[in-house]
Order: C-alpha cells, then sequence, then structure tokens
C-alpha cells in the first residue's frame, strides 16, 4: 500500500505548522520549504480546511494554522479524510469486480483484515506524536 502525494503532502504541511503552533505560516513558504508544488500545496490545503484540520485567513497578516492542537489530530483521521479509496485491490471497491477469481477467492477478506489494523494504528497516534521530540521542522 503507498498513500498518494497528495496525502503524504498533508502530512508535511500538518507537521510545519505543528512546529511552530503559535504563528499562522503561508501556503508560499510551506511550498519552498519542502520544495513542492505552490498550486499543488493549495489543494491539499483547501481540502485540509474542509476537514477542520486547520483554519485560513486571507489578507494582512492571514496564512493557515491547525484548527486544533497537534494532541488533537489524530493520523488515521487524516488518512481517512485525504485519501479518496482505501482499497488495496479492485474487488475490496463498492460495485461489481471484474475479477474472475471473485467467486473462490476470499483474499479481499484478509486485505481487508490488514487495512483495519492499518488504520488502527494510525489511531492510535496524533500529529503531536508525529513531531521530532524537540518540536521543530527539521
Amino acid at each position: 500500500m503507498q498513500l498518494t502525494t497528495f496525502t503524504d503532502n498533508a502530512f508535511r504541511l500538518l507537521i510545519y505548522l505543528a512546529a511552530e503552533p503559535e504563528r499562522s505560516a503561508t501556503i508560499g513558504e510551506i511550498a519552498e520549504y519542502f520544495a513542492i508544488s505552490h498550486h499543488h500545496l493549495v489543494k491539499v490545503a483547501h481540502r485540509l480546511r474542509q476537514g477542520g484540520f486547520i483554519v485560513t485567513q486571507r489578507g494582512k497578516g492571514g496564512g493557515i494554522r491547525l484548527a486544533r492542537p497537534a494532541a488533537e489530530i489524530n493520523l488515521g483521521e487524516v488518512i481517512r479524510w485525504m485519501e479518496p479509496n482505501l482499497a488495496l485491490v479492485e474487488c475490496q471497491q463498492a460495485g461489481e469486480t471484474r475479477c474472475r477469481a471473485a467467486p473462490t477467492c476470499r483474499l479481499s477478506q484478509v486485505f481487508d483484515e490488514a487495512l483495519a489494523a492499518f488504520l488502527a494504528t494510525l489511531d492510535r497516534y496524533t500529529l503531536a506524536d508525529a513531531l521530532a521530540r524537540d518540536g521543530r521542522a527539521e
């Protein structure tokens, strides 16, 4: 399983904000810091704002910041919000499957269990847990 770049960049943005929660940051500074597309990061920030993970403020002195403390942002929650499809294989997706083995195969049940274990592990951690011990972005 591999998370999308979209979700990876969401975590980068959140970590950056969590490292200095008392100040607002701009998309431009975060994009430059991580050497990622400004345009792409705007889309990431928009999605994070919709999920209630960040707040945005326009104008002079504006920027983005965490909507709640890092210790209250669950990593599993972020992944579920950012990832459009967590199915590991086609047969786990909703709707009809095109797999000819589906009538005799129970592998999707194994994958369901594995995905549940993956998410359960992430559910045990918060954004605060993901910060370096000194709380600074490296």
